[in-house]
C-alpha cells in the first residue's frame, strides 16, 4: 500500500505551496524514429530547465516552505543537484545554508552551489560520506536537515513534476524515471498510483533499487559509474521503498556507455545538454533495456542538466571579426 502521507492529495497540496517559487518546465514530443526507435512517440519532460538546473528545486522549496527553520538555517548532503537546489531555495527565502558534497561531485555542481551563496564543505568520497558529515554538523549547530530523498516533503515536492507532466501530457502509457535514492520515482509513482507504467532506470554500477527489491528491503549497494554524483547514494530511502514495491512496474539497469550515448543523442537531435543522471532514463530506450510497444506513448523525465558536456569556448565557434562578420 502507498505511504498514506505521500499521495495525490498531498502532492496537489504541496504543489499549491511551491508553485510561486518553481518553473513550470516544458515538454517536447518527438517521434521515436528520430532516435532510431520503434516506439511511436516520446514525450520528454525537461526538468533540467528547473531552477538550479534540476528537478531538485521542487523538493527543496517543499521543505523550506513547510518546515520550521531555526536560526542556524538548513543543512543538506548532496552529490550536487540537491545541494544546489537547497542553496538556491535558501537564498530565495533569506535563510543560511551549509551544503556537504562528496569529492566525486562535479566542478559544475560545486560552482553552482557556491554561486548561490551557500557554505560548501567537501565531506567524504561518495554521497554516504557527505551525509554522515552533514549529520554531525546538524547535531552541533541545530540546523534543519533537508534530506535529498528520504523525507516526506522531498518526495511530495518531486511528485509535483509528475502532476505537471500529467497535466501537460495526459495520455501517457508509461514514464521512465532515473533512480538514485528514490525521491523522484517515489513521488512520481505516488502521483500516478498505478494508472500507468512507471519504470525505474538505474546505472549498472549503482543498482540501489534493484538490489533492494531483490532483498525485500533497502540494502547497501555499489555506488559508482558515470552518474555517481547523482544516482549513487549507496541505498534507497526507507520512505520510497514500499511505494516502489506497490507502484513501480519494473526497474532496469543501463550501462555507462548507454548513458553517454543518451547524452549525445539528446544533444544531436534536440540540442538538450543533459548530465549523465539526467540522461539515464532515456538510455533505457537506446540500449533496449526497456522496449515499448509499437504505439506506446512513453514519457521520459530529463531530470538534470548540470554539466559541461558542451564546450562553448572553442575558437571555431566564435563570431568572425572584421568584414567577414558583416551580413551579405
Amino acid at each position: 500500500m502507498l505511504n498514506a502521507a505521500i499521495n495525490r492529495e498531498s502532492i496537489s497540496a504541496i504543489d499549491r505551496v511551491i508553485r510561486p517559487y518553481i518553473r513550470r518546465t516544458p515538454i517536447v514530443e518527438v517521434e521515436g524514429g528520430e532516435f532510431g526507435l520503434d516506439c511511436a512517440t516520446l514525450i520528454f519532460k525537461l526538468e533540467l530547465l528547473q531552477h538550479s538546473g534540476s528537478l531538485k528545486a521542487r523538493g527543496a522549496f517543499a521543505n523550506l516552505l513547510t518546515r520550521d527553520i531555526p536560526s542556524a538555517g538548513v543543512v543538506a548532503a548532496s552529490g550536487g543537484n540537491h545541494g544546489a537546489a537547497v542553496a538556491f531555495a535558501a537564498r530565495r527565502l533569506g535563510q543560511p545554508a551549509r551544503i556537504f558534497v562528496p569529492s566525486v561531485a562535479s566542478a559544475e555542481k560545486i560552482e553552482r552551489i557556491r554561486s548561490y551563496g551557500a557554505d560548501l564543505v567537501i565531506g567524504g568520497e561518495r554521497y554516504a560520506g557527505a551525509l554522515a558529515a552533514s549529520e554531525v554538523w546538524a547535531k552541533q549547530s541545530g540546523a534543519l536537515r533537508v534530506h535529498a530523498y528520504d523525507q516526506v516533503e522531498t518526495l511530495l515536492g518531486q511528485g509535483t513534476a509528475a502532476l505537471e507532466f500529467d497535466e501537460q501530457s495526459p495520455r501517457l502509457d508509461s514514464v521512465l524515471v532515473a533512480v538514485g535514492g528514490g525521491g523522484l520515482i517515489g513521488g512520481v509513482a505516488s502521483w500516478y498510483a498505478n494508472r500507468i507504467r512507471i519504470v525505474g532506470v538505474e546505472p549498472e554500477a549503482a543498482p540501489t533499487l534493484t538490489n533492494a527489491l531483490q532483498a525485500g528491503k533497502p540494502v547497501d549497494s555499489p555506488a559508482g559509474g558515470i552518474a555517481a554524483d547523482s544516482l549513487a547514494p549507496k541505498r534507497v530511502g526507507e520512505l520510497m521503498f514500499p511505494i516502489a514495491q506497490s507502484a513501480i512496474d519494473r526497474v532496469v539497469l543501463v550501462p555507462d556507455d548507454a548513458i553517454a550515448q543518451a547524452q549525445e543523442m539528446l544533444w544531436k537531435v534536440l540540442c538538450i545538454v543533459a548530465e549523465p543522471g539526467g540522461a539515464a532514463a532515456f538510455a533505457a530506450l537506446l540500449c533496449r533495456r526497456y522496449q515499448p510497444q509499437a504505439r506506446e506513448r512513453v514519457g521520459v523525465l530529463v531530470c538534470g542538466g548540470n554539466t559541461s558536456a558542451v564546450d562553448f569556448s572553442r575558437a571555431s565557434d566564435k563570431m568572425p571579426q572584421g568584414s567577414e562578420a558583416r551580413s551579405t
